[in-house]
């Protein structure tokens, strides 16, 4: 049966509401420290979000999961404690950055009839054990990626640290990464309506092959610094931002890198293009 793009929005809607109650009722009742309840309770949040991603046969189901978890992390741990100005700002970058991200998503969201090109890749390539890379590979891993790098700012939202201008320095590279991953979006937005070269070639993709790649890096790095501002120097809090570079260096980019190395030119492209710095070579 084919569902319609409206009906779709309203099905993950429900989907990701009754998901962030069943994180935040799971947080409020497991017991112990509270780094190990938030990992406890988004593990089961995404569990729950898996499971209609199987009845959908859609892993796509997945994909706002990245940019609206934070988002309920942080404004559910607030509601649970005190108002401070570190809290604030870490809000509003976070809030930007989430509702940016969740936007573009809607935008380019074909409903529960399309899912994207790499999942259905790793469902021809993986055959039988494909459930297992979907639960694990799809939903798990960015799931504690994410987890890891929205960690730190659990911390400053369970903290009653008072306000450090070191913290602007991270606050700032945060709302940078916003607005330059949301120009990256539009310009490819534009492209994508009137493709008139086989590669994006203009404004910051002029250079860069991945600057929205660079500004979701950036993001949680300046995040990191902002919490290490607000809460003093610990390994711990750059996990995240490592795990999260990680991930891009290592899955997202190789993966995006080989399906436009199937257009001809591609070498020559990635020739004249830094990976990631939109800057001449």
């Amino acid at each position: 049966m084919k569902i319609s793009r409206s009906v779709s929005f309203v099905a993950v809607s429900v989907i990701y509401i009754l998901a962030s109650a069943v994180g935040i009722v799971s947080y409020m009742l497991i017991p112990g420290d509270m780094w190990l309840k938030l990992l406890l309770a988004d593990v089961i949040a995404t569990v729950f979000t898996f499971i209609f991603s199987v009845i959908f046969g859609n892993a796509s189901v997945y994909d706002p999961y990245w940019s609206v978890q934070p988002i309920v992390i942080l404004y559910a741990m607030l509601a649970l404690g005190s108002f401070t100005l570190p809290k604030l700002l870490l809000l509003i970058a976070v809030s930007l950055w989430g509702i940016r991200l969740t936007a573009n998503w809607a935008y380019t969201f074909m409903g529960l009839g399309h899912q994207d090109w790499r999942y259905t890749m790793l469902k021809e390539k993986c055959g039988i054990f494909y459930p297992i890379i979907n639960f694990i590979g799809i939903h798990m891993v960015p799931t504690l990626v994410v987890y890891a790098a929205t960690l730190p700012a659990a911390f400053v939202m369970d903290s009653d640290a008072g306000f450090s201008p070191l913290s602007l320095i991270g606050f700032t590279v945060s709302v940078f990464a916003v607005l330059l991953q949301g120009v990256a979006d539009i310009e490819m937005h534009k492209y994508r309506k009137n493709r008139t070269t086989t590669f994006i070639e203009s404004g910051l993709w002029k250079y860069s092959r991945h600057p929205n790649y660079l500004a979701e890096i950036l993001m949680w790095w300046g995040i990191a610094l902002f919490c290490v501002a607000t809460l003093g120097f610990d390994p711990v809090y750059l996990i995240g931002a490592v795990l999260n570079t990680l991930l891009f260096l290592f899955v997202s980019i190789p993966l995006a890198d080989g399906r436009q190395s199937r257009k001809p030119g591609f070498e020559e492209y990635k020739r004249r293009t830094r990976m990631l710095l939109p800057f001449k070579k």
